[in-house]
């Protein structure tokens, strides 16, 4: 039921872009290991690697790994946790109704970082940082209830497999540039022992050169190929993000969540085309305007 849930859920319209990294990704790993497709057993080993690391993601291994990596650590403070329990068990009841698949064993955390946010990752995690708790407790549940928007429509997921894709085509990357400086300089060491000769001289000067020029190549390699990854995911997120208030609007958190937007500003901090492509989040202004008018919405069928 989960996985059906996640692959309904992934080929939603909004994930358009997510869907076609996904692809690209794929094709990319097994042609690396099938040396262009020409191999059928390379052709299934890159495929069994593919599949293997998105279900290591997917479990509670990889959601341990990403709370981990965002510094989410349990709540300790008697108050903090008191307060922030009873907002998060509010939002969750609300949530639960509305989707019954939810998981019964969502938590919550905490990060120490200063800036007002919050994320959900993976299936079962929710957190909050230190800044956050400055707001008040209808501003908080606001965000709760848009991370828990993000839950139930598999966002979170969504981004695992994403990552671990990407991680997998930085690794293969990696490898390749390591094995390309290994074979440069073994060259280089050759050419030197035959230093005293003007040949070897050359040759030593061109395996120099193109060990630079490997390196070059495939570091330009590597961040077109992520600059691509970033465009088509954030695409997706942002549509995402309008979703995910959407829903925080309909458990009826708008004016909390709206409150919280525009103490961030009206506009997204971000200028030009590729700013405006790469940007994960929505001008708060458009958001704001989204959540206005389904508060209004809400009003009137009351």
């Amino acid at each position: 039921m989960y996985l059906f849930d996640f692959f309904k859920n992934l080929v939603k319209k909004s994930n358009i872009g997510i869907i076609i990294y996904l692809i690209l990704n794929t094709l990319l790993i097994v042609a690396l290991f099938s040396g262009g497709f020409q191999s059928i057993s390379g052709i299934f080993l890159g495929l069994g690697i593919y599949v293997v690391s998105l279900m290591i993601a997917l479990s509670p291994i990889g959601e341990w790994i990403l709370r981990m990596q965002n510094g989410c650590k349990e709540i300790k403070d008697g108050a903090e946790l008191e307060r922030l329990t009873a907002l998060f068990k509010e939002v969750y009841a609300k949530a639960k109704v509305a989707n019954p698949e939810l998981p019964d064993n969502i938590k919550m955390f905490i990060s120490d970082s200063e800036d007002p946010n919050a994320f959900a990752t993976g299936r079962k995690t929710v957190c909050v940082t230190r800044g956050l708790l400055t707001y008040s407790d209808e501003q908080i549940k606001g965000v709760l209830a848009h991370e828990f928007g993000h839950l139930a429509h598999k966002d979170t997921d969504t981004i695992l497999v994403v990552a671990v894709g990407n991680l997998i085509v930085s690794a293969i990357f990696v490898v390749i540039r390591v094995v390309a400086n290994i074979m440069f300089t073994i060259g280089q060491i050759i050419s030197a022992a035959f230093s005293d000769s003007a040949g070897g001289t050359f040759a030593y000067f061109f395996t120099g050169i193109g060990k630079v020029f490997a390196n070059v190549v495939l570091a330009a390699l590597m961040w077109i190929w992520t600059k691509i990854g970033v465009l088509l995911c954030m695409h997706s997120s942002r549509k995402n993000e309008f979703e995910a208030d959407a829903y925080a609007a309909q458990r009826g958190y708008a004016v909390g969540l709206c409150e919280v937007l525009e103490s961030f500003g009206t506009g997204s901090g971000k200028s030009g085309l590729f700013a405006a492509l790469a940007a994960s989040h929505p001008e708060t202004s458009q958001r704001v305007a989204k959540l206005r008018q389904a508060e209004t919405a809400g009003m009137l069928n009351k």
